[in-house]
């Protein structure tokens, strides 16, 4: 979105009277240098909303940019890693000095108690979630699947009577468990008690390898029941859940 468009949505909104208002960030789009950033920054602390999520941009191995950076073999214009998690760093350090709190590795809030971001806090707990539109991701009764990710294709199957869905898999007890750890570590605190009375599983001892290799990096503490990433793990909380997946899954990539 160019920035008219946006300031004049935020107006509406605004005027709309939502009680809670998101405004999206994302680290490292094409051409993004510091200045830029600072300035994006700037803007949204000027707006002041009630939460802030900030994304670090990636590509996807079946993005166009990707598909020409390996048949032009030119470098990635997007910034790195390091990059990306500074200036994400330094956004959560600016928008703390304004009273927000880290609610996550992405979201940002004003007032924990009232501010709550509900498609997170029960889709990462197994809750069933119904997926509409194209190539869209779902879960429902334990059974994950995507939507046909052609338009055509999607209207045509819809029109006619019938779920337009493309793939599914309906995971294991252990895979679920797993699915459910990996997402809350994203939230930068998991607390074990949960686990153990829905899964029966102590997941201090199932993962007792991972997490003391992370803990002994710095990326996280675990104190009693209680997993809490630092501000380091949290910046690269992805990189670190692989670890976590059955073995047979810790290098298939992602598209």
């Amino acid at each position: 979105h160019l920035s008219p468009e946006i300031f004049k949505a935020y107006d509406w909104i605004q005027q709309a009277g939502f009680p809670q208002v998101n405004i999206d960030l994302i680290a490292g789009m094409v051409g993004e240098t510091d200045e830029n950033w600072t300035k994006c920054l700037e803007q949204a602390r000027q707006m002041q909303p009630d939460n802030i999520t900030i994304y670090q941009m990636e590509l996807p191995f079946n993005t166009l940019i990707s598909k020409e950076m390996r048949e032009l073999h030119i470098a990635s214009p997007v910034a790195d890693w390091a990059t990306k998690r500074r200036w994400v760093d330094e956004a959560m350090n600016t928008l703390a000095a304004d009273g927000y709190q880290v609610s996550s590795g992405n979201e940002l809030v004003k007032n924990p108690d009232t501010d709550h971001f509900v498609y997170r806090d029960n889709v990462w707990r197994g809750c069933d979630l119904i997926a509409a539109g194209v190539s869209s991701f779902g879960h429902f009764q334990g059974v994950h699947y995507q939507n046909l990710d052609q338009l055509e294709d999607y209207l045509t199957t819809v029109e006619g009577g019938t779920l337009p869905i493309n793939r599914a898999l309906r995971p294991t007890d252990h895979q679920r468990l797993i699915r459910e750890l990996i997402l809350q570590m994203k939230e930068g605190h998991v607390s074990a008690e949960p686990f153990r009375r829905k899964f029966g599983v102590n997941i201090l001892d199932e993962f007792s390898g991972p997490l003391s290799a992370q803990q002994s990096k710095g990326y996280l503490t675990v104190n009693g029941d209680e997993i809490a990433l630092t501000r380091k793990g949290l910046l690269q909380a992805d990189t670190l859940l692989p670890e976590y997946f059955e073995e047979q899954h810790r290098e298939v990539r992602y598209t």
